[in-house]
């Protein structure tokens, strides 16, 4: 047959053994003539396995839609003479299903005669796998941002998680306002995992960590010689994040020029490129959050008014950790989860008093410094507790005077600051104050931590 005769050709058939996908030919019977070396791989069958048997050997689950007849003159290829690419599964030799896209064509003779089918093979397994580990990948991102990664029962909280529900069921833009460690990133992670827009990217930009040239770049992109060192043309994060989110942190810091270019973008919805003047419309949805007052940013000059109420329409606040000192507790037991599968330890909680020492103190640096005070601990503690000693010393011997300021009827009278404390010093006040450790605390101006600390250093036990 002439398809027979073409591919005798050399050249051809060279061609055709270079191939990475599958190729293979039919006669006008359905029987196949030709199978390429990446056929043989493909489906575990060699040439002189397949050569004269039709393709139904392969069981191609679709197509034109159904499976594979058993009669190749049945097959709708002799009708339409085409078969679209179609992803399908065929049935390797060993039995398992490998996916791939098929695509045939049917050749004819000048008066329209068929004589034979060409048809070619995309093995499409690596893609699979590699779709699949996206998937993964996507998933556990989806998983560190939902709620259960942003603890907390106090009414506080409850409040934030009802505002990301309503925030991912909108369109509304969301300025997140909270101190430093208290999850503003969490919560638009959360929000955009809420939304319709989940299955595309979140993208995230420090807008503090880069100075103003470089940070509209980043965000803009940039078209080639538009500054020196832009030898190519840069994709910005906005552009990246086209059918997504884009969350913009520290977005109090940002130049008077950045602020004129983001206000552009939320009122037309369209980019310039640095060095372009051609507009480039985006479909994104912009959450922003900063650790300063952004009101008073605007009273004192710095931010401009009309950008402050664009980027406000949804606010959220995260609450510093000091006023939801009742989610302590659920948060220590989530980070000792954390560290112990992370080193081996097994480490099941704190003691009380070094519990007490985190309930008591302040937190500044909100649930990041508590996770980090955990993780310092790890490292020292070799106990199923985390002790007092285990923990950060600025959180144990935090400055008791910075507490007494806070109360005018305190015993400050009372107070004689020594700090060279002996060891019959101490005896005698704990005699003194029937061992209250607070009160003899306040009595030499330390922290309790510090008078538990020096009771372990000399041996004096914790009661009477």
């Amino acid at each position: 047959m002439p398809t027979q005769i073409i591919l005798k050709n050399g050249f051809v058939k060279l061609l055709l053994e270079s191939l990475g996908d599958g190729v293979f030919t039919l006669d006008s019977q359905g029987r196949i003539t030709s199978w390429n070396p990446a056929m043989e791989r493909i489906a575990g069958y060699s040439a002189e396995e397949m050569i004269g048997k039709t393709c139904g050997t392969l069981c191609f689950n679709q197509c034109f839609g159904h499976q594979c007849p058993a009669d190749p003159i049945q097959c709708g290829i002799y009708k339409s003479g085409k078969v679209e690419p179609t992803e399908c599964y065929l049935t390797h030799k060993n039995g398992h299903a490998v996916p791939v896209i098929k695509n045939a064509r049917v050749i004819r003779e000048k008066d329209d005669t068929i004589i034979g089918i060409v048809e070619a093979v995309t093995d499409l397994t690596d893609l699979k796998k590699a779709k699949a580990k996206m998937e993964e990948a996507s998933l556990r991102l989806a998983e560190h941002y939902r709620f259960g990664n942003i603890i907390g029962k106090s009414h506080a909280m409850q409040q934030v998680f009802s505002s990301i529900k309503a925030a991912g069921a909108s369109e509304a833009t969301v300025l997140i306002q909270g101190e430093s460690g208290t999850g503003k990133e969490l919560v638009a992670g959360a929000i955009h995992y809420k939304s319709n827009r989940k299955h595309n990217r979140l993208i995230t930009v420090n807008c503090s960590a880069l100075p103003e040239s470089l940070l509209e770049s980043e965000l803009f992109g940039h078209a080639k010689g538009s500054f020196t060192g832009a030898v190519g043309y840069r994709v910005g994060r906005f552009e990246e994040a086209d059918g997504g989110t884009i969350f913009l942190d520290e977005i109090g810091d940002i130049s008077p020029l950045i602020q004129l270019k983001l206000l552009r973008v939320l009122e037309e919805r369209r980019i310039e490129r640095v060095g372009e003047s051609k507009g480039r419309p985006i479909d994104i949805r912009i959450i922003t959050a900063t650790n300063k007052d952004l009101l008073n940013r605007v009273k004192d000059g710095y931010f401009r008014e009309d950008l402050y109420y664009r980027l406000k329409v949804f606010p959220i606040y995260p609450p510093p950790l000091r006023k939801r000192k009742e989610d302590i507790p659920l948060l220590v037991d989530h980070f000792i989860t954390v560290h112990s599968k992370k080193t081996g330890k097994r480490i099941k909680g704190l003691s009380q008093p070094a519990m007490r020492i985190f309930m008591d103190y302040e937190w500044p640096g909100n649930v990041r410094e508590l996770e980090n005070a955990i993780e310092h601990a790890f490292v020292l503690c070799n106990e199923k507790q985390i002790d007092l000693f285990d923990i950060p010393v600025e959180v144990r011997q935090f400055d008791y005077y910075t507490y007494q300021t806070k109360q005018p009827n305190s015993l400050a009278n009372n107070v004689q600051p020594d700090r060279k404390l002996t060891r019959e010093h101490l005896l005698r006040l704990l005699t003194e104050c029937r061992w209250n450790k607070a009160e003899v605390a306040r009595r030499v101006g330390l922290s309790r931590a510090s008078i538990w600390k020096y009771m372990k250093k000399w041996n004096i036990p914790n009661k009477r």
